[in-house]
């Protein structure tokens, strides 16, 4: 009986010594700024309500300083996250053109050539990848990374700005040259050529603002504002879940920009007192490889990159034929698109 009594003692000892100690992790974590994965979770419920009442919802601040924004802040550039066996520029190109063509071996992965109704210009598009044909059509985030890190996406983990960065929700398949003159933009600063499809573009901005706890400008706010009051009925998109696996048939998605939505992170264990385990002794750092930088090539010319992890680190990849550093020994498969 007394070992039985001691036993369950020892039991809640334990039982109230991890809650604790997930709770002191709880609370440094808000501490330093890191918005939990429940709690993104918590904003995907966005879609199919008023854009104006979502609008409504989001904090309205100062943009941050920029300090510290790096392409490679948001992971590899079209990473597989969904892990359907293809990369993110091929899974939007799929979902946005029509008329497509895959190369052969790839599981209709891999897009040739297609047809894009083209939502920024209005226009109808012929897309064929090839080194100066490919940047013809281009994949935009929608709210661009480098303004999402300027209004909240520094507090977000790493894990969930890989995921912001390829979360077809924020990304759509566009006119290249429109892409490149948006640039990273916001809503007060640059809004698609064709009008028409300006309150669907803000509403976007809007749901993946609030999918992702971002906050609006003053001034992106105002012009939002504008917009919508043309359209006082217009909804924030559905954000209707990951691409299938290629194996399993082609992409679940539409035109409709639907996306992945923010998964959840396994939380860290619970941290021991070091007090009670002996530290192991410190083991010799690994040498950590310079990251190659840009150079420009002898003779003067444009900007060269040694290889693609120099254009990735410039936050360039992929990088298109016609473009700066554009060169043929980055392009493997010859497409027009280096460094994919």
């Amino acid at each position: 009986m007394k070992d039985a009594n001691r036993m369950r003692r020892t039991k809640k000892s334990l039982e109230a010594g991890l809650g604790g100690l997930l709770a002191a992790g709880l609370t440094l974590a808000l501490a330093v700024g890191v918005v939990p994965d429940s709690a993104l979770a918590d904003t995907t419920a966005a879609g199919g309500q008023a854009a104006t009442t979502v609008l409504a919802t989001l904090p309205v601040k100062g943009r941050a300083p920029k300090t510290g924004y790096k392409r490679t802040q948001f992971g590899r550039a079209w990473a597989d996250v969904d892990r359907n066996g293809c990369d993110t520029r091929n899974d939007i190109l799929g979902r946005d053109l029509k008329d497509k063509n895959f190369k052969a071996g790839t599981n209709d992965c891999k897009v040739m050539s297609g047809t894009l109704d083209d939502p920024y210009t209005g226009q109808t598009i012929h897309f064929k990848q090839g080194k100066r044909t490919s940047d013809k059509v281009q994949i935009d985030h929608v709210v661009a990374l480098s303004n999402a890190w300027q209004t909240g996406a520094q507090k977000l983990s790493a894990k969930q700005r890989e995921q912001m960065a390829n979360d077809p929700y924020n990304l759509l398949a566009v006119d290249g040259p429109a892409n490149q003159q948006k640039s990273d933009g916001d809503a007060a600063t640059w809004l698609p050529k064709n009008k028409s499809y300006r309150c669907s573009y803000v509403s976007r901005q809007i749901g993946v603002k609030h999918k992702y706890d971002l906050w609006v400008t003053k001034a992106e706010k105002a012009t939002m504002q504008r917009v919508l009051a043309s359209c006082p009925t217009q909804t924030v998109p559905v954000d209707n879940g990951p691409f299938t696996n290629k194996d399993s048939g082609s992409s679940s998605q539409g035109n409709s920009g639907g996306s992945s939505s923010v998964q959840s992170v396994p939380a860290p264990a619970a941290s021991v007192d070091p007090a009670q385990t002996p530290a192991p002794a410190p083991a010799a750092p690994a040498p950590v490889p310079a990251t190659p930088a840009p150079v420009a090539p002898q003779g003067g010319g444009d900007v060269y990159y040694q290889n693609c992890a120099a254009v990735r680190a410039a936050g360039k990849a992929p990088i298109y034929a016609g473009q700066p550093g554009y060169r043929a020994a980055l392009d493997r498969d010859h497409d027009g698109v280096g460094c994919e």
